[in-house]
């Protein structure tokens, strides 16, 4: 009978000492073997590496093994972590998630090929938001699990917190590139693809990921999100990538519409209200039955619209999903979750900008001759 082979997992901090031990003892749970992990703390000033080094013991029947480096991200974090690994597979997390015991367990079953020509370089799992009592990680939860649940067997993406790369695809692509801006591994997913391999998705393989408290943090998190995608979607436009289409966007697109709408609808009541103050009171009343007869009508039609993409499609099923899940009044968390859908539309919209940005001054990935 073929022996397991051994699996790494990696996993680094920046400030986040309060998360520390109960990722590291999830990890510690699996019931995979063999197996090694690797922490790496990358410039904390919250006590997070003396945290780490508590769990340091390379003579345990899993080995944890410590590793500090200045702050310059989260890539050359990972980088770290894997040339000082082991494993014939590499497994990467995130200190915030909590894998489910069988993680590797269920990652590995799925590893091996289905078809003569398939090579299999990354395996990626499920990741489960939990839920707080707030409607940020109401809506974070609902959405992730919407994303998950239409994932085909062939992925385009191996997500940070629950995935599984082959040590010798990551090592033929080079890595994480630590010039990334965020997404560091939708990058290393298109290139391990275009490499010729295939990430399988693995839904039995489990991550629990701690609630996504805070509306500054969520918007903050979308907004990076939107940045970096327009680094990807420049260096792999849908005409030069192979295999599947991207499968995780789920209701951002959607999202984005919504500010437009609203700005639509804000401009077209200023010419009304500065026309309709210049105008004389004999004319006032003719003036303000045409203007409020088109402006009416136009705003139903946006609101309207608004209205079908708020309920309809991806951001539907999350937009019903938390208003009914909720504990709290309907019509609250319904107007409530309006506002900040229009807020998440405004930080996309910002995060685009910014990576456009980028694009024309060349920084933060975009400069792909360096690549």
């Amino acid at each position: 009978m073929k022996e397991n082979p051994l699996i790494s997992i990696t996993v680094c901090v920046r400030d986040g000492a309060h998360w520390i031990d109960g990722c590291l003892e999830s990890l510690k749970n699996q019931t995979y073997r063999p197996l090694e992990i690797i922490a790496v703390d990358d410039g904390s000033t919250d006590g997070s590496k003396e945290c780490l080094e508590k769990w340091h013991n390379t003579e345990d029947e899993i080995p944890v093994f410590v590793y500090s480096q200045a702050a310059i991200g989260l890539s050359a974090g990972r980088n770290l972590a894997v040339e000082n690994s082991h494993g014939e597979w590499i497994a990467i997390t995130d200190i915030d998630a909590r894998p489910t015991q069988n993680w590797i367990t269920n990652l590995y079953e799925k590893s091996q090929p289905v078809d003569d020509g398939e090579q299999v370089v990354a395996v990626t799992g499920r990741t489960i938001f939990e839920r707080a009592d707030d409607l940020v990680s109401l809506l974070r939860s609902v959405e992730i699990e919407s994303k998950y649940r239409s994932r085909p067997r062939r992925t385009s993406l191996a997500n940070g917190p629950c995935s599984m790369f082959h040590r010798s695809s990551l090592n033929e692509i080079g890595g994480f590139d630590p010039s990334w801006y965020h997404a560091e591994d939708m990058e290393v997913s298109l290139k391990l693809i275009a490499n010729g391999g295939t990430i399988v998705y693995a839904p039995e393989a489990v991550v629990a990921h701690v609630p996504e408290s805070g509306r500054k943090r969520f918007l903050d998190k979308r907004s990076r999100d939107a940045r970096a995608h327009v680094r990807i979607i420049r260096k792999y436009p849908k005409r030069r990538r192979p295999g599947p289409d991207f499968d995780f966007i789920g209701s951002s697109t959607m999202v984005l519409i919504v500010a437009p709408l609203w700005l639509t609808a804000f401009l077209m009541v200023l010419p009304f209200l500065y026309l309709f103050s210049q105008t004389d009171s004999l004319g006032r009343e003719e003036f303000h039955t045409w203007w409020q007869t088109k402006v009416l009508l136009v705003s139903i039609c946006l609101m309207f619209i608004q209205e079908l993409i708020l309920w309809r499609g991806p951001l539907g099923v999350v937009n019903r999903t938390a208003i009914f899940h909720s504990n709290k009044n309907r019509f609250y968390v319904y107007v409530a979750q309006k506002f900040l859908i229009l807020q998440w539309s405004l930080a996309l919209w910002k995060g685009l900008m910014l990576g456009c940005y980028d694009a024309i001054t060349k920084k933060n990935g975009h400069d792909f001759k360096k690549s």
